[in-house]
């Protein structure tokens, strides 16, 4: 994971040399311009570094009904995704995202994630998963809906130790239909997703003291489906400020599993040159079933080159 910190930061400074004003005179913002709906132009880099942390006491039960007061569980994600635009009509990318996770449990504070420490029965961390993977727009006359397609590969040998859950041990392949509409003002902007993921692999089992996970995935034979919308106004062309509502609905495909949930949540974003952008986002998970009810707090660089 230092390797992978140390190489972002290293292209970042590589590539961020640019002055506030040298960007105001080059018209919008990549947080404008460039969307997850929009696709890269032939040899263009895009670089994101995102984190989010997610920490629970609540949890709901399959009727919904919510238990408070829990031993709190904290579970980091960090995930670097990498692009580059291949075609010459700006119509397909390829990539490669990698997931990094630390998770603690038995009521440890929640920054306690970043003690990377592996103690056992309370946290777990480590490389997770890798995905190569293409984004492209299927319509021509659309330039603003795309698509993108990854193949997730697990590198998780246990998805539970001695009761910490780690990370899914499912193969998942994943497919994000984006879609953007800025207003005729250009100070409002609405960003839409549908992620669908399809997990697979080995059926799950456990050890006879259910502490470990073996064989498979939890999540095996299941469609994962989570809708967003997500409304940002531009105060300026280098900042905006944005609401969102996400559901998430795990639908049983065979593995007697199933699970919802619903979140809201605000952030914002700050261009801090012409290359590096910023943004943080926090979210609260207000409902669902069979599932924990948490927040999470998040924060993100982009480079753009």
């Amino acid at each position: 994971m230092k390797k992978i910190i140390t190489l972002f930061v290293i292209t970042v400074i590589s590539f961020s040399g640019f002055s506030q004003e040298e960007d105001e005179n080059q018209g919008k913002s990549n947080i404008q311009t460039y969307t997850p709906s929009k696709l890269l132009k032939k040899g263009q880099w895009d670089i994101k570094w995102f984190n989010n942390l997610y920490t629970e006491t609540k949890a709901a039960n399959g009727s919904g009904d919510v238990t408070k007061n829990l031993d709190r569980q904290t579970f980091f994600t960090s995930t670097l995704d990498i692009f580059t635009g291949v075609s010459e009509n700006s119509k397909f990318n390829i990539g490669l995202l990698l997931e990094f996770r630390s998770n603690v449990i038995g009521d440890r504070a929640a920054l306690d994630v970043f003690s990377f420490d592996g103690e056992r029965g309370t946290a777990r961390s480590g490389l997770t998963s890798f995905a190569p993977a293409i984004k492209f727009n299927p319509f021509k006359n659309v330039s603003n809906f795309t698509i993108q397609t990854a193949i997730h590969i697990p590198l998780v040998n246990n998805e539970t130790e001695d009761g910490v859950f780690f990370d899914q041990k499912s193969y998942i392949f994943q497919n994000r239909f984006f879609y953007d509409y800025t207003f005729p003002s250009g100070d409002w902007q609405l960003f839409t997703e549908l992620n669908s993921e399809f997990s697979f692999g080995k059926e799950d089992s456990y050890t006879p003291d259910f502490l470990t996970s073996v064989e498979g995935g939890f999540a095996n034979n299941s469609l994962r489906l989570t809708p967003g919308v997500f409304l940002s106004y531009f105060p300026s062309q280098k900042f905006t400020i944005l609401g969102l509502v996400q559901h998430s609905q795990l639908i049983d495909l065979g593995n007697d599993f199933s699970q919802d949930f619903t979140a809201v949540g605000g952030g914002a974003k700050y261009q801090l040159s012409k290359v590096l952008n910023i943004e943080t986002l926090y979210t609260n998970f207000v409902r669902g079933t069979d599932t924990g009810l948490g927040q999470t707090f998040n924060i993100g660089l982009r480079a753009l080159f």
